[in-house]
């Protein structure tokens, strides 16, 4: 019988359940079973990507945005005693899990309560340091509480000094177990004709990923070019719309968006850690637009920028003429970087 490893990533946007998805090739590869576990779009995403494996619908954290990235902090400062409350059930539902079904592992990115130290637990994150301006130490102290619960963990990046993760996955200090298992991505690298200009690519909690959609659709309106956009929107079934130089798809799965990409110059998108992810491994020109408020994408598109490698402004100072700083910028590229699944996969 093989073993089953419970994968639950955190709904928040689709980054985490979208780098989650080699890891779930990778343990299908080595001959694991791996159980989908999370809520919303993220255990959706996973969903039609793996409709033949076993899901499992956690507690929602509900995480939502403000609308004036200023009142952010106070927000989910605010939303704690829901987030706390949301944690508490999910740890219930894993003790429930575990006890009534044969779980030999679980890997959770960025869940805070799918752990059990009755099987060993992994957890994922790129962020040992917790930005948060002013309160970074206490947002960091009260993540490296959480993550001392796991047995391990795993930060999808290169240890060495040239990275993508920067100071987010490379403190001074840290006391946790940690490997550095290499950058994720769901994509492979293709050489083919470009056919896109321009890729418009959307994820994120709401109300910010509507705000910057109302914002690019009208921006990219009038553009001779040709576009395509992504929402980023899980629904149950694809919407493919065209609007005068414009084809809008609702969401993409990965072997449609992996082509989409690779055949676009351009990709517009925030600036979240697994895009960066994907964008590097498919050696991509970018201009990044962070959600407004979010300090760690913030931080990503101020790093990537004054490396000279990506272009990027605030959401509401951008315009189409801004694209023009693209060609003063390297690009994002790939690390030649292996990942040891089989190593990893002996915590099992």
């Amino acid at each position: 019988m093989k073993k089953r490893i419970l994968v639950a990533p955190l709904n928040w946007g689709l980054g985490h359940a979208a780098r989650c998805i080699p890891i779930i090739n990778a343990l299908i590869a080595h001959g694991f079973e791996p159980i989908l576990a999370s809520d919303g779009v993220a255990l959706t995403l996973l969903q039609k990507e793996f409709p033949l494996l076993s899901s499992v619908e956690l507690p929602s954290y509900n995480i939502t945005y403000t609308k004036n990235g200023k009142f952010l902090k106070l927000k989910l400062l605010t939303d704690s005693p829901k987030l706390l409350k949301a944690i508490k059930a999910e740890k219930k539902a894993i003790k429930n899990l575990i006890e009534n079904n044969t779980i030999s592992g679980i890997i959770s990115d960025n869940r805070l309560g799918v752990y059990s130290k009755k099987v060993p637990s992994v957890f994922i994150t790129h962020q040992l340091k917790v930005l948060s301006g002013s309160t970074t130490w206490f947002s960091t102290k009260v993540h490296e509480k959480f993550i001392k619960k796991f047995d391990v963990c795993w930060v999808p990046d290169v240890e060495t000094d040239i990275n993508l993760s920067g100071k987010l996955g490379h403190p001074e200090s840290f006391e946790i177990p940690t490997t550095y298992i290499g950058p994720l991505s769901r994509f492979e690298k293709k050489h083919t004709n470009i056919i896109n200009p321009i890729l418009v690519l959307l994820s994120g909690p709401e109300p910010q990923r509507t705000l910057l959609e109302n914002k690019l659709l009208e921006t990219f309106k009038n553009y001779s070019g040709k576009v395509v956009f992504v929402k980023g929107i899980m629904e149950k079934e694809q919407t493919i719309q065209i609007i005068g130089n414009m084809t809008i798809y609702n969401f993409m799965t990965s072997n449609l968006l992996e082509k989409t990409i690779n055949e676009s110059a351009l990709v517009i998108s925030r600036s979240g850690y697994t895009t960066v992810m994907d964008l590097a491994k498919l050696s991509k020109k970018a201009y990044f637009i962070p959600t407004p408020g979010q300090f760690e994408q913030e931080y990503l598109a101020k790093r990537l920028t004054e490396l000279k490698l990506v272009p990027s402004c605030s959401q509401n100072t951008f315009t189409i003429e801004k694209l023009k700083d693209v060609e003063d910028f390297k690009g994002l590229k790939s690390f030649d970087h292996e990942t040891d699944y089989k190593e990893l996969f002996n915590l099992f």
